[in-house]
């Protein structure tokens, strides 16, 4: 008996977007506090901004898709069939 996948409606929809723009929040917020701490110089704020924090938002956006069900792989494809009609077409 084949086993039922569902997949993730528009309630995960939204509380994906909900949790990017809560972690870019977030990520700013800590990046604007240490700069404000003086933890950080402006240019290693910069670099921060320009080339970590994408890589923070990548991080964040697999662990949600993970957390939400959206990590699906080739081995939850089926394939798909299209019927032809009596003269020969696809339907």
């Amino acid at each position: 008996m084949d086993t039922i996948h569902l997949s993730p409606g528009p309630a995960a929809a939204q509380a994906f977007r909900l949790g990017i723009v809560a972690s870019a929040v977030g990520g700013l917020g800590g990046i604007a506090t240490l700069y404000w701490l003086g933890v950080l110089t402006p240019l290693f704020a910069g670099y921060v901004l320009i080339l970590l924090f994408p890589v923070y938002l990548v991080f964040a956006a697999t662990a949600l898709s993970v957390w939400l069900g959206y990590n699906k792989d080739a081995t939850s494809l089926r394939p798909v069939y299209r019927k032809k009609d009596s003269s020969g077409r696809f339907e």
